[in-house]
């Protein structure tokens, strides 16, 4: 449902609502401009923007195309840009289309197409109200308010994406082993997208700074390099953060890696361990065998079994021993040359 609003910026200073958009043609033509502010609009009330305010049609269809990327188009009357509102919700990243319409006396701004409730520009109209002078001077000095409101939410998104960034590098590093994994590939994915939308808006700010757009007086030049700035050091960190990110993949890969050869190591040992107790006991296994029944008694005699069956499992004992640090000798001897 459409919630469109629309306003006129008078020339003796006054700010006030009107009811349609003729009403604000009507007003506009007593001086100053006017802002149509369009959320969530039909499908007709922007085709009637082509008749009534001289938009081109081929920017109306990009209005209602949610997945294009920010960009700026000359047209005779107006100039049309594009531009992203970032917020962050639930380890979600939410980009929201903000289509601007510049003119000499208008300023048209449509949001809330397919943003499930969000509502980018909301916070704007409490902005001017406080402070009016901040837009009065014309339709390119509100535009820049627009941005700058839009570019200072995209602040408290990336803050909040800093914040778990920062959470899972903690994680990272001091439990690798119940890290997960998918957590890193989500944040780089959210980065990629911050970066792809800032780096189309810095475009966009560089033409309006070398006055590419006809609509923009000199004197509000300063204005939008002040946005310009904030949208390069926030490119600038994106950058950053998508190398931290690879980093933090490429330790936890690595942490990963080490204990899974620290447990081969202790499997290993494990192993060594068990493969010389069974070295050292199969030559006693068969002598035991061999001799542990009734052969040693039939060879000594039975009367003199007191006497044989000790020296048997003396003898045994002699033979473990030396398995033992024969087993130890060639251990020792593998190791230095190794070495």
């Amino acid at each position: 449902m459409s919630e469109s609003k629309f306003y006129h910026f008078s020339s003796n200073g006054l700010f006030y609502g009107v009811n349609s958009v003729q009403e604000a043609i009507t007003a506009s033509k007593e001086g100053g401009f006017i802002w149509l502010n369009f959320f969530n609009p039909s499908i007709e009330e922007l085709h009637s923007l082509v008749d009534t305010m001289g938009v081109h049609p081929l920017s109306v269809e990009d209005c209602l195309d949610s997945s294009q990327v920010p960009k700026m188009e000359q047209f005779p009357n107006n100039t049309f840009i594009i531009f992203n509102a970032f917020s962050y919700c639930n380890k979600m990243l939410f980009i929201d289309e903000i289509d601007i319409f510049l003119g000499k006396n208008f300023l048209i701004t449509v949001s809330g197409i397919n943003s499930e409730g969000r509502r980018p520009l909301n916070g704007i109209i409490r902005i001017i109200e406080n402070d009016p002078s901040l837009a009065m001077a014309g339709p390119a000095f509100l535009m820049h308010v627009v941005l700058d409101y839009v570019v200072d939410e995209k602040l408290t998104a990336y803050e909040s994406l800093e914040d778990e960034l920062e959470d899972a590098e903690d994680e990272v590093l001091n439990n690798p082993a119940e890290f997960q994994a998918s957590e890193l590939m989500r944040l780089k994915k959210c980065l990629v997208n911050l970066r792809k939308g800032l780096f189309h808006e810095r475009e966009i700010l560089v033409k309006l700074c070398r006055m590419d757009c006809p609509f923009i007086p000199e004197k509000s030049i300063v204005h939008y390099r002040d946005v310009y700035d904030h949208l390069a050091k926030f490119f600038e960190l994106t950058e950053t953060d998508r190398e931290i990110v690879t980093s933090l993949m490429e330790l936890y890969t690595s942490l990963l890696n080490n204990q899974m050869t620290k447990m081969s190591n202790d499997t290993n040992m494990s192993v060594r361990r068990l493969t010389m107790v069974a070295t050292i006991f199969m030559p006693l296994t068969l002598i035991a065998g061999i001799g542990g029944m009734s052969e040693w008694s039939m060879m000594t005699g039975p009367e003199n079994w007191k006497v044989s069956y000790p020296l048997f499992i003396a003898s045994m004992a002699v033979i473990a021993a030396l398995s033992y640090f024969l087993i130890k000798l060639i251990e020792k001897r593998t190791s230095d040359k190794d070495q």
